[in-house]
């Protein structure tokens, strides 16, 4: 049996993120994934495995180097690939470009974890960041939230922000730039962020009644991109509590300080997907982790796999 190596161009245009996120809910009603994470390190250089097994979908590792070095010769900095294996007999069934699975599953966590917490109604988008996962941001939520009415892309440096919203315009012509942070998320329905930053870009002060916090760029122990104060007024809720809690700087150093306890994070995707309430009145201001865990890439391997096969 031939393994297929899928890339973005074997799956083309046959990905929806409608059924993407309909796929990672559905996942969330069986079985409890079991999820491992590896770390080697040569220096500054990384070689990063996540694994994942869950009952009735299969086994998936996905492993990814991280050279920086790579950056200054041209190269991409994150390469890797994504091996799924049949959950009955234990075969390889397919190899896939990690790129392209996590492109779809960074995006889709968080438009699932919207689905289940921001109001129906949302008009006003914010993605606080001008990068791939920005561009993904906005085709995700535009295919679950098709009431949005405005989009605004904010980042540092404003050439970059002006740049992607001259790319997505072409597609979204309500995509425009933001001006202004802080009244740009005081204006926001769902505010979501996507940046690399170390310190909070995003303060509790500045949210409105009603708003949904979407916290994607935090991935490591020391980065974090809300204050203390945004995670106190919200109803706080991850995809997965065993990814996020003690692996993630965005809720670690609250939980260090006392800023918050542990009884703060109320529920993650097994709860929300098996009938939790997140969302209890229109005026709750609701927070959500996007931590990305191997199960995730798991249930997103999955989708792409049957897209590929048409």
């Amino acid at each position: 049996m031939v393994v297929p190596y899928i890339t973005a161009a074997r799956v083309g245009n046959r990905m929806s993120w409608v059924t993407l996120v309909d796929a990672l809910a559905a996942g969330h009603t069986g079985a409890e994934a079991i999820i491992d994470d590896t770390f080697l390190h040569r220096g500054e250089d990384v070689l990063l495995s996540r694994s994942a097994w869950i009952d009735g979908k299969g086994v998936a590792v996905k492993s990814v180097t991280v050279l920086p070095g790579n950056a200054a010769k041209g190269r991409p900095s994150v390469q890797g690939a994504l091996v799924l294996f049949n959950d009955t007999t234990g075969a390889v069934e397919a190899v896939i470009d990690s790129a392209l699975v996590t492109r779809w599953k960074t995006a889709g966590d968080s438009v699932l974890g919207a689905k289940l917490l921001a109001r129906a109604d949302s008009r006003r988008l914010l993605v606080v960041g001008a990068g791939e996962v920005a561009r993904s941001l906005v085709e995700a939520y535009m295919a679950i939230f098709p009431g949005l009415r405005q989009i605004r892309v904010w980042n540092r440096n404003p050439d970059r922000a002006a740049a992607l919203v001259r790319e997505l315009g072409l597609r979204y012509p309500l995509v425009q730039a933001g001006a202004d942070l802080a009244s740009e998320v005081g204006n926001a329905d769902i505010v979501s962020t996507a940046t690399m930053s170390m310190e909070p870009v995003v303060f509790g002060d500045w949210l409105s009644p009603g708003t949904h916090l979407d916290l994607i760029g935090a991935f490591t122990a020391d980065m974090r991109e809300a204050d203390d104060r945004a995670l106190q007024r919200g109803r706080l809720f991850v995809d997965s509590r065993a990814t996020t809690l003690h692996h993630i700087g965005e809720l670690m150093m609250p939980l260090a300080s006392g800023a918050i306890t542990e009884a703060k994070v109320l529920g993650d995707f097994n709860d929300l997907c098996k009938g939790m309430r997140g969302r209890l009145t229109s005026n709750d201001i609701t927070v959500f982790k996007n931590g990305g865990g191997a199960h995730l890439d798991l249930l997103t391997a999955r989708v792409i796999l049957a897209a590929a096969r048409g």
